[in-house]
This record gives C-alpha cells, structure tokens and sequence, in this order.
C-alpha cells in the first residue's frame, strides 16, 4: 500500500500510485495523480488538476497546483503537469494555467528544481534543466533543454530561454535569451556561449566550434539581425551533426516576439 504518513491528509478522490510515498502533515486534494516512486516530504500542499509522474522527488513545503496569481483567473479547471525524475527542493511554487494560454503549466522530467523556485502560470519548462535557488518564472515563459537559471534570477513574463543558454547569478530578464548562450546582469548582456555545458553533453570540438561562430556572428560582428541570420543560415552544411544546432538558433531567433538580449 501507499507509504501514507498518518498526519497526512489525501482525498479520497486523489490518485496515487501504490509506492509513493507522503510524509507527514502533507495535503493532497481531489484532483491530483502521482505515479510510481514519486516521494512527498512534509508539508507540502498538492491542489487542483495536478499530474505528477514517476520518480520525482519532492521535498518539505513544496506548493503544487495552487490557483494562478493572475486576477484574470476565474477558477476555470486548469491544469499542471510535472513529468518524471525531477527534484523540487523545499518551499517551491507552481501554479496551475490559464484559459488564457493554453491552460497548463507543464515541467518536463529530469529537472532539478533548487529552493523557492516559483514557477508561475502557463509556464513551459522542457527537460534536464537547473533552475537554482529562488529562481523566478513569470506567466508564460518558456524554458528549453538543459538551459540553466542562476539563483536569485527574475524571468519577465513571456520571455523564451533557448536550449543550452545559461543564466548568471541575480540576472534581470526581460529579453529572449537564443539558445547556446551566456548571459548575466541587469541589464542582461551576453558575454559568450555555454561551451562547457555543450562539452559535457557530448557535443563534438567541430560543433562546438561552429556554435562559437553562430555566436561570433549573431553578436561580435556588428550586423543586423537579417544580415548574422544569413550568415548562420550559411553554416549549414560544414559539420557533421551540426545542421541541427544551426536550425535550433534559427528557429528560436524567427520566432522571437520580445527581441533577443543583445
């Protein structure tokens, strides 16, 4: 049977897998599901239409499924879903979507989730990413693949943080971070690309050197937007594996709405 401690509170109609287990003066309502080998410290408060997968580990005072902060919100049923394998440490908040958008917000799986991280409404957090302590994500922002955000960061409402960007300690953003780079301060500059994070996972000296060209290109050049983006574009082509890379920063850059830090 579920490992339930016997202060916690779950509703009847909350679903939890057989091996997860809830520690004490924890309360999960009607509406949420946990999978197979979740753990939930103590005290924690899990509402709403919440998913959780399998294997998380979710630590004392964690906030899961609240009502957005958004004063448009008119308890409409939506959601939150939180994939597999991530660590949510202690004092952590997520909150549900909004009609709004596309009314959930949703983490991916093999995150790790530092102290009072807030994750706000509609929120698109993807897979294997760090979010260190006290970290902050507005409504609707986007993070992708193994990007990194420092301890003590703001994330403005609507921002999008390309895959493998790496955000420094106490950073201010409130422009499109483009995947591969680096960036700190307030205001937030750009002072390279995540050389060392690509080389840990694996990436290539050729593709990694090219993802140093896109930067050189993209912001040591002086050209415009259109002009480094033809001259990326070129790139396609010289680097075995390396076609991917140029598309993801393409991509990224014509579907920004904000602007990119530069």
């Amino acid at each position: 049977m579920t490992a339930i401690h016997v202060t916690a509170i779950v509703d009847p109609g909350a679903e939890l897998d057989s091996s997860v287990t809830v520690g004490p003066y924890t309360v999960i309502g009607p509406h949420v599901k946990v999978g197979a080998g979740t753990t939930i410290g103590s005290h924690c408060m899990l509402e709403g239409h919440t998913t959780i997968g399998c294997d998380n580990r979710i630590f004392a005072s964690a906030s899961l499924g609240a009502a957005p902060q958004d004063m448009k919100y008119r308890d409409e049923p939506t959601e939150l879903v939180i994939g597999d394998r991530n660590t949510i440490r202690e004092f952590c908040t997520f909150s549900r979507g909004t009609v709004q958008d596309a009314g959930v917000t949703r983490v991916g799986d093999d995150n790790w989730i530092m102290a009072y991280v807030h994750i706000a409404h509609d929120v698109q957090l993807r897979h294997h990413t760090i979010l260190a302590n006290n970290a902050t994500l507005a409504g609707h922002v986007h993070v992708g693949d193994w990007a990194i955000v420092g301890g003590l960061s703001g994330v403005h409402q609507f921002s999008r943080i390309g895959a493998h960007a790496m955000i420094g300690f106490q950073s201010h953003v409130s422009q499109d971070v483009p995947p591969y780079m680096t960036v700190s301060g307030n205001p937030l500059a750009v002072h390279g690309f995540n050389a060392e994070g690509l080389r840990r996972r694996g990436f290539s000296a050729e593709r990694i050197a090219q993802v140093k060209q896109m930067h050189r290109l993209l912001y040591r050049k002086g050209y415009t937007l259109e002009h480094a983006s033809a001259e990326i574009e070129a790139l396609k082509g010289g680097v075995s594996d390396g076609d991917d890379d140029v598309q993801l920063l393409l991509g990224f850059l014509a579907a920004s709405t904000r602007g990119i830090v530069r």
